[in-house]
This record gives C-alpha cells, sequence and structure tokens, in this order.
C-alpha cells in the first residue's frame, strides 16, 4: 500500500516506509510473530504478564456496575483529575490546579500526540536523547517537525553536555525527555536536567517529559523536570497509570502543564480519540491514592525481577548495561560474537528460545551502527518466566 502527506512522513519518521514506497512492518511485530511462532518467550515487548492491585481492578469493575459506562468529561473525571494533582504534590510538592492545569487522555502516548501537535509548526525542531521511544520518530514526523538527537552513549548511556548544548539551536521549539529511559533504563542526572532547562530558556524552547517509569526506578529517585528552578512554566509532564498499576490495556494517562498550555493541547486532544476509559479512570485514581509502600514495593519488586534476567545473561556471555529504571536491560550480543543485533534477535528464538528487541529499532538510519549489536530484553515478566528465559539463555 503506497501513502501520502502526512501519513508518509509519519511512516519516514518511524522508520517503516521503504524505499518503494510501501509500509513495512515494524520490527516489534516481527519478534512478537516469531515468538508466537516458534513458542519463544517473548521479553521483546514491555507489558507485564501480572495484574495490578486488586483495589485498583476491583474498582473498574464497580465502576461499570454503578454505570460510569459514557462519555466521561473532556478533561478527564473530577475524581482523576483530583487525584493526579495530589499525586504530584504529594511525591514531588508541586501544585496543580486539577481544573485547568491536568488533562487526562488515552494513554501516554495520545498526550505525546496531542502536544505534539499542538506546540509544533512545520519545520520546527525536536530534539530527544537517542535511541529515542519509537512513537516518537512517527509522531515529531506527524506534527510536520524536524527530529534532532542527542545520542546516548553505553554502557551508562549518559548524554555529552557538550553535545546536548550544541544541538540546541533556536530553531528547537520543543526537547522531548524520557525519564526514566525506555530503551536504556537509565535515569538522567540533576545536572543534565538543569542543563536542559538552562538550554530551554536559552534558545526559548519548551520541555515535554514522558515518565511514565517514573515509580520505577532502583536505587536511585525519580526527578520530575517540573520540580527545577525555571522549568515549571515551560514543561509538559506526561505519565500514565499503565506502568505504575500494570494496566497498560486501560490506555489511561495524563499531562500537566500551566492552563495556557494545556488548554492549546485539549484543542487537539478533542479530535483525537475525545475521551476515554470511563470506568478506569476512577480506578485510576483509587491506584494514585494508595500508601506509600505500594510504590516501593513495585519498585523493590520490579528490581529483583531485573536481577534475576541479569544473571541469566551474563551466565550467557552478554555484556550488560546497569539500568536505574524502567522495564528494560540492554545487552551486547558482539561478546558473544554478533555484531549484528538485528539477525541476531531473528535467530535468538531458534537458538534459545527468548526474543528481545535490536536496539537499532530505536535509532535514527544514519546512527544505527553506533548500536548495531545491542538488544533491549523486558524483565517486566512473572519471576518463573524469567527464570525460565535465563535458563534458555545459557545455553548460548
Amino acid at each position: 500500500m503506497t501513502i501520502s502527506g502526512a501519513w508518509r512522513r509519519t511512516a519516514q519518521g518511524a522508520g517503516l516506509l521503504g524505499a518503494d514506497g510501501t509500509i513495512s512492518a515494524s520490527i516489534f511485530a516481527e519478534m512478537s510473530a516469531l515468538a508466537m511462532r516458534t513458542g519463544a518467550i517473548n521479553l521483546g515487548q514491555g507489558f507485564p504478564d501480572e495484574d495490578g492491585p486488586a483495589v485498583v481492578l476491583e474498582a473498574a469493575r464497580q465502576a461499570i456496575s454503578d454505570g460510569v459506562n459514557q462519555y466521561p468529561p473532556g478533561r478527564g473525571t473530577p475524581v482523576l483529575l483530583e487525584a493526579i494533582a495530589r499525586h504530584q504534590h504529594r511525591f514531588y510538592g508541586l501544585t496543580v490546579d486539577p481544573g485547568t492545569e491536568v488533562l487526562v487522555t488515552a494513554g501516554a502516548t495520545e498526550a505525546l500526540a496531542a502536544t505534539l501537535l499542538a506546540l509544533l509548526e512545520p519545520g520546527d525542531e525536536v530534539v530527544t536523547f537517542e535511541p529515542f521511544y519509537d512513537a516518537y520518530g512517527g509522531l515529531i514526523a506527524l506534527a510536520g517537525g524536524v527530529h534532532r538527537t542527542v545520542r546516548l552513549h553505553s554502557p551508562d548511556f549518559q548524554p555529552d553536555l557538550d553535545e546536548l548544548a550544541a544541538v540546541l539551536t533556536d530553531r528547537t521549539r520543543v526537547i522531548l525527555i524520557n525519564n526514566p529511559h525506555n530503551p536504556t533504563g537509565t535515569v538522567f542526572t540533576r545536572e543534565t536536567l538543569e542543563l536542559v532547562v538552562a538550554l530551554a530558556h536559552k534558545h526559548d524552547a519548551l520541555i515535554v517529559t514522558d515518565e511514565v517509569y517514573e515509580h520505577l526506578t532502583f536505587g536511585v529517585t525519580h526527578l520530575p523536570v517540573a520540580t527545577l528552578p525555571g522549568a515549571g512554566e515551560r514543561t509538559v509532564t506526561i505519565s500514565s497509570a499503565g506502568k505504575t498499576f500494570s494496566t497498560t490495556g486501560w490506555k489511561v494517562g495524563w499531562l500537566s502543564a500551566p492552563a495556557a498550555i494545556v488548554t492549546a493541547i485539549l484543542a487537539v486532544k478533542q479530535f483525537l480519540t475525545y475521551v476515554n476509559g470511563a470506568p478506569f479512570q476512577p480506578a485510576t485514581a483509587v491506584g494514585l491514592d494508595l500508601p506509600d509502600n505500594y510504590y516501593t514495593g513495585i519498585a523493590t519488586d520490579l528490581q529483583a525481577k531485573r536481577d534475576v534476567l541479569a544473571r541469566g545473561l551474563s551466565a550467557a556471555g552478554f555484556t550488560l548495561s546497569a539500568p536505574q529504571g524502567s522495564y528494560f536491560i540492554v545487552a551486547d550480543a558482539a561478546a558473544l560474537g554478533h555484531p549484528d543485533a538485528v539477525e541476531f534477535c531473528r535467530a535468538l528464538p531458534d537458538l534459545a528460545g527468548v526474543v528481545g528487541i535490536p536496539i537499532t529499532a530505536f535509532c535514527l538510519p544514519e546512527h544505527k551502527a553506533q548500536y548495531a549489536s545491542l538488544v533491549r530484553f523486558a524483565f517486566c515478566k512473572r519471576v518463573d518466566v524469567l527464570e525460565e528465559a535465563a535458563t534458555r539463555l545459557a545455553r548460548l
């Protein structure tokens, strides 16, 4: 099928448009199909295989029974807007007005899409760290933006601050940060985030932060950009229920920002999904008000799962990064004699019965060589699944 216009730009930005103008399947779809065909353990896609807290699930069932099944208000149900505001103050000391400075969205991805469509003019530049969450390229292209990147260097995947400063110019409209970071699992330092704020002021840019893994950090504390001096008036903070409550299929996300920015984003959002997830919104509010021990517990449990998979990967001979957050660990297959991670990932289901994703799926075409041998594995699975994956990987 051939495409044109905005859809062509989007497919190009997502790396899915072939030279002949046809759309190709993403590596994620390819690897998932391989897992199904071979019976391999799928550590490629970042979704949990366990349900979230029972009280949150029961709140959704109760909302359905209570008739909360029609369109909610455009900004979101008041109970969730207020819970988001409480959450931001409770964890970060941020004060946001639930009526004017918060917006509920169909997951974090819609929040990102609506934000970029609202804030960008054709030709505006958007700076991301690379590797970058795969949706960013397509969304930037859909909005008519120009994608610039600052490369993260293994093994710690922290940016070079001089390179960061050099990429930003007065053409930069948005600095888009994913922290904790997918796919590398890095958590950016305060020094890096403070430089982002300083550069945003210097070039009159806006900051958009994707913080969906905010409660899933290991040994470090999440630092929202909006809490830094001078950041609040130019920052859009995005998060979602999916990762925190293991409800990725609910697609309940949100953003907070100054009222004028939220209004601009709402003007776009109402022509995307309009509204979503009526019974899941009050349930998410219940989750946001869970006690502190829930939040510390999910991070502790996930760290233990990370360590199970890390031991298996190390035993198999991979060279590993040390992720400080998110669902993911990066392994270098070059240590096993596989310099091409794409070829390796295609062979891995037959070699070991496990599926991963090549890091090059998260890179611009011209930068893929730097990451050619790296593979992302997800550890947001049951411990027994991860132990079986470790046993299979040991066959390598």
